[in-house]
Parts: C-alpha cells; sequence; structure tokens
C-alpha cells in the first residue's frame, strides 16, 4: 500500500465566497481521515479513552496549489513523512490530488501521542499506538527524525 486513500465529497458549506473550498475544510478533511486511519488500525475513541491517550497536534500547514471546486474529484492520500524510531512523535501528509492527477493541496501535521491523565507528552508510547503508526505508508521522502 502506498498511502491511505479516500474520495472526498463536498457540500455547499465547503465553499468559499469565491466558490472554491474553504480553507479550513481542507484542515476538516485531513482531521477527518486522520481519526478514520487511526480507528481502522484498531486505536479507537474506547481504546483512546481506556488507555489515557490520544494524539495531539504540534503544527498544522498546508500548501494551496491548485484551487478545488464543488465538483472536482478529489482523492486525498494520507502518509507518513517523519516519524522517531519509538514513534513518540511524528510528521503526516495528506496530498489532495484531482482526478487529472494534479496535486491540489499539501497539508503537514506534526505530532505526538498525549497522556491525557497527565496532559503531558506519553512516555513511554503505548504499544498499540507504536503499532498503529508504524502501519502507516511512507512517502517517499520518509525521515527519521
Amino acid at each position: 500500500m502506498t498511502s491511505f486513500s479516500k474520495q472526498l465529497s463536498f457540500r455547499w458549506s465547503d465553499l468559499d465566497p469565491n466558490f472554491h473550498i474553504r480553507h479550513s475544510a481542507y484542515y476538516d478533511f485531513g482531521a477527518q481521515h486522520r481519526i478514520e486511519i487511526l480507528e481502522g488500525l484498531g486505536l479507537t475513541i474506547k481504546v483512546l479513552q481506556a488507555q489515557h491517550f490520544g494524539p495531539i497536534l504540534f503544527r498544522e500547514e498546508c500548501v494551496f496549489k491548485k484551487e478545488i471546486k464543488l465538483a472536482d474529484k478529489i482523492m486525498m492520500q494520507t502518509k507518513i513523512s517523519k516519524m522517531k524510531p519509538d514513534a513518540s512523535r511524528w510528521s503526516i501528509v495528506h496530498e489532495f490530488i484531482n482526478d487529472e492527477n494534479i496535486l491540489c493541496a499539501i497539508i503537514t501535521v506534526d505530532g505526538a501521542w498525549m497522556d491525557t491523565k497527565l496532559r503531558k507528552i506519553a512516555n513511554p508510547t503505548p504499544e498499540i499506538a507504536i503499532e498503529a503508526i508504524s502501519l502507516f505508508p511512507k512517502s517517499k521522502e520518509f525521515s527519521t527524525l
């Protein structure tokens, strides 16, 4: 598998006054896809609550390359681009690609795992988190932190 992929479906409410997808909708699509992926890898909300940890973001950035309109067919591909060997910190990229295979936007998030009881970075990284994040396909530019 080269990436986790998802066909996006846009709603009227995703548009801005210029009739293209509003900037904050990109972040919403990325966040939803990350949660769907984690759920599929066994990191369900129930598991995260029971084990008292969850993902936390330090940075979220989107680079807009080509506008996306309501009727456009967009595939979002999600990969991991950086990770510490113990999976305690990581970077994930989401690429928005149209049906002409043109890259329209890239979201990059930098994150870690937080202990929700201590409200600090989880140390050590929960084993189930290491197993899940290790299953993410790696980007071509993948590097170890």
